[in-house]
This record gives structure tokens, sequence and C-alpha cells, in this order.
């Protein structure tokens, strides 16, 4: 079933009405070539809810639907999990941002570091950020997403350790952290309704004084075995992980 985002504003639960604008219209109608009393699957990227309709109108301005029923049985990982990921080089965050998507990340939160090859200034950056949201997007509509993760702006290393201070959980992968057992024990003890933030670095690691000032603000060091991981692997083998120890 094709799913579809739209604004709180769109759906009206008092009158069971859904209307689809923008560029989605087009797709439906030209694309998808869809007709009236087809169903599709409507979300606001927010709450988690699925709400599904049947199509009762279709002009070139707007899709007019009709609100059938709301599907609440979740397909969103039960502790939300915040991936602080070091600004990789070239195209790779485009990459890091849609598998963590794919694999239930609740938001991304770029982060510039000491090791960072890349250093964009303000503009660029802003750019950048609008980009990586819209991939955000597509990936949450491609795995059916019920919620859209948030792409933050670019953070300084100080500014994303102050963010994940609340959270209940905060692990960066490190090699020199104590063995597997350990690891698993962390990871393990991770229970819904939880916020997870995982701090993965650049190529070339962290600084030894950020992984210093990290261990400091409570973040524990996690191994991910005897392999040095690439930036782009080591965020998603967490996930990975995390989302095998929290789904049932």
């Amino acid at each position: 079933m094709y799913r579809f985002y739209v604004d709180d504003s769109q759906i009206s639960l008092e009158t069971k009405r859904v209307t689809i604008t923008g560029s989605d219209v087009n797709h439906i109608k030209n694309v998808l070539r869809m007709k009236e009393g087809e169903e599709i699957s409507v979300s606001n990227g927010k709450d988690g809810r699925d709400y599904r309709c049947g199509i009762l109108e279709l002009d070139d301005e707007r899709i007019l639907c009709e609100l059938r029923f709301i599907k609440e049985d979740g397909v969103e990982l039960p502790a939300r999990i915040h991936l602080f990921q070091a600004l990789p080089k070239g195209d790779k965050m485009e990459f890091i941002i849609q598998k963590a998507v794919e694999l239930g990340a609740y938001s991304i939160i770029p982060v510039e570091t000491k090791r960072c090859v890349v250093k964009l200034d303000e503009k660029r950056a802003k750019n950048k950020v609008q980009r990586w949201q819209g991939i955000a997007e597509a990936a949450a509509k491609q795995s059916k997403r019920d919620v859209i993760p948030q792409v933050s702006g670019i953070k300084t290393f100080g500014e994303a350790i102050n963010q994940a201070s609340g959270m209940d959980v905060k692990i960066i992968p490190y090699e020199l952290a104590d063995g597997m057992a350990k690891t698993k024990e962390i990871l393990s003890g991770i229970t819904k309704g939880q916020d997870v933030a995982i701090f993965i670095g650049p190529e070339g690691g962290f600084d030894e004084s950020e992984v210093e000032k990290a261990l400091s603000n409570g973040i524990e060091p996690i191994t991910l075995g005897k392999r040095i991981l690439r930036t782009e692997t080591a965020g998603m083998t967490v996930l990975s992980i995390i989302m095998y120890l929290l789904e049932e």
C-alpha cells in the first residue's frame, strides 16, 4: 500500500476527511494512476498513527480522501534512538541518514568534531541539512515509517554532549572499551520508552580529548568487536543490534 505524508491540518477527524496537496497530487494521479475508491496510507510523520483512507476525488490541486480507520499497531521502535553522527567525507552522510531511517532511528544529529575533514559555512550547512531532511523523508516513506526522523542543524561536539545529557542511555563505540560482555550488558539494558544517544566518530575516530569529555559526561564506551569499522558502518551496526534486541 502506498504511503503519503501530510500536515496535521490536512487530517480532520471530525469530518473524516484527509486532503493531499503538493507534489504528491501529480504522483498519485499521473504516475501511480490511482482511481477513486482505492486505498492509501497517510501519516503526519509525528504521532505514529497510520491513517487508512479511500480516495474520494482527484483534481489538479488536491486529492480528497475519506478516513476509514486508524491503525496503531506500531512500526516504530519502542525506544527513541538518536544518532549523533560526526560529519564524514563526500556524500557518505546521505547514505548514513538513509540507512539509519530504515533501521528505525528517531533523529539524526550531524556533529562537527576535531577530526572531521568536512567544514561547512553557515549557508552550505543550511543547504546540506535541507537535503538531508529530504533524504530522511524519502527513506521514511520507502520503509513505511509512521514518523519522519528529524535531521537537526549541525552541532559542535560540546552542543551534542549537552543535547544528549538528559537521555536515558548514552553510548560511544571506542576501541579501548571493555570487552563484549560489558557491551552486551549495556545494550540489553535498553528498555521501551527510553531515549538512546549513539555517538559515532568521523574517519579517524574521535580525538582523545573528545572521548575523555564524553566519558566524563556519562557516555558509556562500548565495543563493536575486534575489527575497526568505517564511520558509515558503525552506526548501522549499533542500530541493527538495538533493533534486534527491542523488537518482539
